[in-house]
């Protein structure tokens, strides 16, 4: 079976990785034996590495160390073609990224708390892109085994 390719965008990264929020186990999992094949690039990795130091996160170095080590280990860092299909434009810039991610590496899904990415989802639905969903959705859609 070919895993479906997925981008996780920076909060369901920090609520796997760093806060460890057993309401994703089933996401963690997925990721831990390729049911699913999670994917970032430069420019989303580089957001995590800088949210990591945020003051406000209860992280010591080695926390951090821990979190970067396993977001490297479950999630490849690939670099692909941009392409020509149009995106939705999100309301906030700096998670067009993510959009543009999905889009260019053929993701099936991108899974998100944020509600600017929501908005979109319908949008990228009717063009026929790929899911945007929020981590309960996911988890609610590999229990019911669709």
């Amino acid at each position: 079976m070919i895993p479906k390719r997925v981008v996780l965008d920076t909060n369901v990264c920090l609520d796997l990785f760093v806060f460890h929020d057993p309401r994703w186990a089933a996401l963690l999992t997925a990721l831990r034996t390729g049911e699913i094949e999670a994917i970032t690039n430069e420019h989303c990795r580089n957001e995590w590495l800088r949210v990591l130091d945020y003051p406000h996160l209860p992280l010591n170095d080695e926390s951090k160390h821990h979190a970067t080590a396993e977001f490297d280990a479950l999630i490849a860092c690939i670099a692909p073609a941009p392409k020509a299909v149009l995106l939705p434009l999100c309301t906030d810039p700096d998670d067009q990224k993510f959009l543009e991610l999905a889009r260019d590496a053929d993701a099936t899904t991108l899974v998100t708390k944020d509600k600017a990415l929501l908005k979109l989802a319908r949008k990228t639905a009717r063009a026929g892109m790929f899911a945007i969903i929020r981590p309960e959705a996911w988890s609610a859609i590999q229990t019911a085994g669709v």
